[in-house]
């Protein structure tokens, strides 16, 4: 099972490559980055880095075994006890339970080590995978949202029930909801 790692400057040019060789593949299912995401990676991602050494966002990335990333979740607009949950799984890792697996980790990861008391996610209508993941990971619909002009679903999670050990757990999923 890949490692689950607090993003950091080392993770940039495997983090881009990620992005990039599956850029299509998200955008059948989650809005695109557009491409002045891909122009400006450098400078955003010393953007996260900040958002995340301030404490209002924490990004991860899924590593395998030959340091690449094949996925990322995060945690943004921390606050008051909650942030919102995002994210993506490389095309070619689908399917394997590994969307799943993650976001109950980084559940884990919220109660244990960021605090966190609630999560909110969101996924589009079209987008089935993910909004079988969130369920799958005790998230409940909570309304209607749009997500870059798509119908989607708001979903919450209460974090008060997490006592499971990390690592425990792994089912299928799809290509994610919407990570930043």
């Amino acid at each position: 099972m890949p490692e689950i790692q607090l993003l950091r400057p080392g993770h940039a040019s495997a983090l881009l490559r990620f992005e990039q060789d599956n850029r299509a593949y998200f955008a059948a299912s989650v809005p695109d980055r557009g491409d002045d995401y891909f122009a400006r990676f450098d400078e955003r991602h010393r953007a996260l880095l900040a958002e995340q050494e301030a404490g209002t966002c924490y990004f991860h990335v899924l590593v395998g075994a030959e340091g690449e990333v094949l996925g990322r979740i995060n945690l943004v607009d921390v606050a008051d006890g909650g942030a919102d949950l995002g994210y993506r799984i490389a095309q070619r890792a689908s399917g394997r339970g590994l969307a799943t697996w993650a976001v109950r980790e980084l559940c884990e990861l919220a109660a244990h080590r960021y605090g966190l008391t609630f999560l909110r996610a969101a996924a589009t209508l079209e987008n089935a995978a993910s909004r079988a993941v969130l369920t799958r990971s005790g998230f409940a619909v909570v309304g209607e949202t749009q997500l870059s002009g798509r119908p989607g679903l708001s979903y919450l999670r209460s974090l008060a029930d997490v006592t499971s050990a990390p690592g425990a757990r792994a089912e299928q999923g799809g290509p994610g909801a919407e990570a930043p």
